[in-house]
């Protein structure tokens, strides 16, 4: 079941690539952009990062979160964290194997990771605006942007 635009975004506890929990009620207050990839080091994946290391973190308005997740374990989050000097949290999905991505609607059983999900989240945590890319395509950086400046 696909969490849809108009619902409360699911809670879900997850490590960042430093072992640190990171929950999504935590959060509560914040506008978060929560996105999901299929997996670290990948080509398309690392170009996405870094444009959103580059062109969106850096830029976000000060009460938005950034959030990535993928299957890959926190070491593997570590590794590549300090290799490309992403300071956002790189979330853990690993075990439960994508259990996080299951419960979005953004995971690719046939393949065991997660699709190209983003979710823009309001500080009262409603998801309020959604895309799904297919794993062979890039997502557009600079549509974040846009829609938070609607729910600011």
């Amino acid at each position: 079941m696909a969490v849809e635009v108009g619902d409360k975004a699911p809670d879900f506890e997850l490590k960042d690539q430093h072992g640190t929990p990171v929950r999504m009620a935590d959060l509560r207050g914040r506008r978060v952009v929560l996105i999901f990839y299929p997996l670290a080091f990948s080509g398309i994946c690392h170009g996405e990062l870094c444009a959103i290391r580059d062109e969106f973190a850096a830029s976000a308005p000060k009460d938005v979160q950034v959030l990535t997740v993928s299957v890959d374990s926190v070491f593997t989050h570590r590794a590549w964290a300090d290799q490309e000097g992403f300071t956002f949290p790189l979330l853990s999905d690993f075990w439960p194997h994508g259990e996080v991505a299951q419960t979005y609607g953004v995971f690719d059983e046939e393949r065991g990771l997660a699709l190209r999900g983003t979710f823009v989240i309001d500080a009262e945590g409603v998801v309020r605006w959604k895309a799904v890319n297919p794993i062979p395509s890039a997502r557009d950086i600079s549509e974040y942007h846009k829609v938070l400046e609607e729910i600011s």
